[in-house]
């Protein structure tokens, strides 16, 4: 689908839903959306506040998204349209629309108005009969957790969208404490992008298999896909990095610090999982079009501490919160009002896991936070502080 296609059927569904045509910021925002401009760009072009850009572009996405059935979002747009052309001569979209709806949007296609009982005899435009249809979408993200309530972070989310969408990085590490909150940002970055990605997968490495098991469950996952949408039933499985040059896949592995030795020198790889080093290393070094996101305490040494524009691979380090997303959650708590907040907020360093654990308690104890700031004692859960040892003998063995 060319540019103009795009704005003119975003301009008729907007003009239904509201009874009003594009303006000159709307489209301008489409249209830098469409070309993978960010708002900032966006907004220099059109000189106006990079503010005024995401408002317009918000009230855009949730027009488009009511009107076509799924959730819209600046980084799946361009896709959304492309589906929504091919879908418009599919039985699916004719069952699921009313016929003037189907009559208005055949027009902007270059159909023209036709009565519902000539439509089928009239030859299908040229551009549209020749259109090449988008790929399945194949996503297995039944490990991916369902979480609560999304605090801030959007900065580092525009960040990770740019480096994977824009920049296509093969390979990115997202880093920091227990509790910071690095699976919730993947979450939310996942369900904006996955459809962005012929393969979207998500695996928890709680109890992580081998490298041979790991390859092998994702090969299966690739051939059995490509045996569903084509005619072959015997096709030979290749390696993996075949099928992540083959396709353009999202693997996100969560709790990766599960493959180090607890105790030993950073990214020291427990004996069983060694040969997962030789992977992120050929992930990062050959060519191909996918990204694995690594999410964990800290990073495979295979990944250096320092990156730059030139490589394909990042790293992201969660900090803690600011103090107004941080009272966000106190607020989600009922404690929106308690004293010395910012003290508070400031003891627990922004963390929203440990900001959540010491609300339940003071909660559960009925206690002010005065009375747990009477001395430096941080009051967390056990296995939380078995982790901040562990990260405490990690950032030892770094500085040494």
């Amino acid at each position: 689908m060319n540019l103009k296609e795009a704005l003119k059927i975003a301009d008729k569904i907007v003009f239904e839903k509201t009874g009003q045509h594009l303006d000159d910021l709307q489209e301008a925002v489409l249209r830098g959306t469409l070309e993978r401009e960010t708002y900032k760009h966006i907004a220099k072009d059109f000189d106006c506040s990079e503010s005024s850009v995401r408002k317009v572009g918000a009230e855009l996405w949730e027009i488009l998204s009511e009107e076509l059935g799924e959730d819209i979002s600046k980084s799946n747009l361009r896709s959304a349209i492309e589906r929504l052309q091919v879908s418009l001569f599919s039985s699916n979209f004719a069952q699921n629309v009313s016929e003037q709806h189907i009559s208005s949007i055949f027009n902007i296609c270059g159909e023209g108005r036709h009565p519902p009982e000539q439509r089928n005899s009239h030859p299908p435009n040229q551009e549209t009969a020749n259109s090449k249809p988008t790929k399945t979408l194949h996503q297995d993200l039944s490990e991916m957790p369902e979480l609560g309530n999304f605090f801030d972070r959007t900065s580092e989310l525009q960040t990770l969208t740019t480096w994977i969408l824009q920049q296509n990085c093969r390979l990115i590490t997202l880093t920091g404490i227990s509790g910071i909150g690095k699976t919730s940002l993947a979450v939310q970055l996942v369900k904006q992008i996955k459809n962005e990605f012929e393969y979207a997968v998500w695996y928890t490495l709680d109890e992580f298999p081998t490298i041979d098991k790991f390859q092998s469950n994702l090969t299966q996952l690739f051939s059995q896909s490509e045996n569903l949408d084509s005619s072959p039933t015997n096709q030979k499985r290749l390696p993996l990095i075949k099928y992540l040059q083959n396709h353009r896949c999202l693997v996100v592995l969560d709790d990766v610090h599960n493959l180090f030795s607890s105790g030993e020198f950073a990214g020291k790889y427990k004996p069983k999982y060694e040969e997962y080093r030789s992977l992120f290393k050929q992930i990062e070094k050959l060519s191909h079009q996918s990204c694995f996101l690594l999410i964990g305490w800290e990073p495979p040494k295979e990944v250096p501490q320092l990156t730059s524009e030139n490589t394909p691979i990042r790293t992201l380090q969660l900090t803690g919160l600011d103090s107004a997303a941080a009272r966000e959650i106190l607020r989600d708590k009922g404690l929106a009002e308690i004293d010395n907040c910012e003290a508070l907020i400031h003891r627990y360093q922004g963390n929203p896991f440990w900001l959540k654990s010491v609300a339940t308690l003071i909660q559960e104890l009925g206690i002010g936070a005065t009375d747990l700031l009477i001395d430096d004692t941080i009051l967390l859960p056990e296995d939380v502080k078995d982790v901040w040892v562990h990260l405490t003998l990690a950032n030892v063995s770094k500085k040494s």
